[in-house]
C-alpha cells in the first residue's frame, strides 16, 4: 500500500497534548472525529518559521492532514477553524482535565465520533458557563458510556426496582447501585444523588459533593495507580 492511500486530509481534530520530539519537532496527541486518538509527529514545528508553529494549540478546532505507514504518523498540515472561544481560569484547567482523561483512557486509533461531539460541546460550555460541575460530570458519564463502561443510575441492580431518592445505596464498580443492607462492597451514596445524576441536575449541594466522589471512585478504577495531574491542580483550588 502506498503512502498516498494512507494519507488523511483535512480531518476534524483537537490537540490533546504536545511533547518535545527530537531537536526541532513535536509529538502531538490528537483527538480526531473519524480516527479517535492519533499520535502525530510535527516535524520542525519548533522552528520559528514553521507553518505549524502557533497552530497546534489545545481546545481549538483544527483540520489536520497526515500520512505514513508506521503507528507514529507524520503531520503535514494543520488549519485553524476558529469559532471556539478561548478557555480561561478554572475553565482552562477543566479543559486540561478532559484532555488528560482522553489521553489516559482512549485507545489509539479507536474512533468515537459521538464522544468527539460531546468533547466539542463541553469545551464550548466551559468557555461560557460559570458552573462547570454539570459539564465535567456530564462529560465523564458520556465518556465512560462511549468506552463501554456506562453507569447504572436509575435502578437497583439486584432487585431491578427504581432508585428510591430517600434511601442509601452501595455503588459497585462495573455493576451499579444496590440498596444498603444487601451483601455489597462499594461506595455508599444517596438515592437522590443517583436520581439527580441521571437527570443531569446538580443544583443540590449534596449531589454535587457525592457525584464528585462517585466519579472519582469509578475513574480511579480505570485509571489505575497513576493520579491525574489536573485533578490535583483543581483540588488545590478547592474546586473539584
Amino acid at each position: 500500500m502506498s503512502n498516498d492511500k494512507l494519507r488523511q486530509d483535512a480531518q476534524p481534530a483537537f490537540v490533546l497534548h504536545t511533547y518535545p520530539y527530537l531537536e526541532t519537532s513535536l509529538l502531538v496527541e490528537t483527538f480526531t472525529r473519524n480516527f479517535g486518538r492519533v499520535p502525530l509527529v510535527a516535524k520542525g514545528a519548533k522552528r520559528p518559521k514553521s507553518a505549524l508553529r502557533g497552530v497546534l494549540r489545545a481546545f481549538q478546532p483544527l483540520l489536520l492532514s497526515w500520512g505514513g505507514k508506521s503507528e507514529l504518523r507524520t503531520l503535514y498540515k494543520a488549519e485553524w477553524q476558529g469559532g471556539q472561544k478561548p478557555l480561561q481560569g478554572t475553565g482552562l484547567i477543566c479543559g486540561f482535565y478532559l484532555n488528560e482523561l482522553l489521553v489516559r483512557l482512549l485507545h489509539r486509533n479507536d474512533p468515537h465520533e459521538h464522544l468527539f461531539e460531546y468533547y466539542q460541546k463541553a469545551l464550548a460550555e466551559l468557555s461560557t458557563l460559570e458552573d462547570y460541575i454539570p459539564v465535567l460530570r456530564g462529560f465523564e458519564q458520556r465518556m465512560l458510556q462511549e468506552l463501554g463502561y456506562a453507569l447504572t443510575l436509575d435502578h437497583d441492580v439486584a432487585s431491578g426496582k427504581s432508585i428510591d431518592p430517600s434511601r442509601e445505596y452501595s455503588y459497585e464498580i462495573e455493576r451499579g447501585p444496590l440498596r444498603q443492607g444487601s451483601p455489597a462492597h462499594g461506595l455508599v451514596i444517596c438515592g437522590k444523588t443517583l436520581v439527580d445524576m441521571q437527570q443531569g441536575d446538580y443544583s443540590d449541594a449534596m449531589t454535587r459533593q457525592q457525584s464528585k466522589t462517585l466519579m472519582r471512585y469509578i475513574l480511579n478504577h480505570y485509571l489505575g495507580d497513576q493520579p491525574l495531574h489536573t485533578r490535583q491542580l483543581l483540588k488545590e483550588l478547592h474546586q473539584l
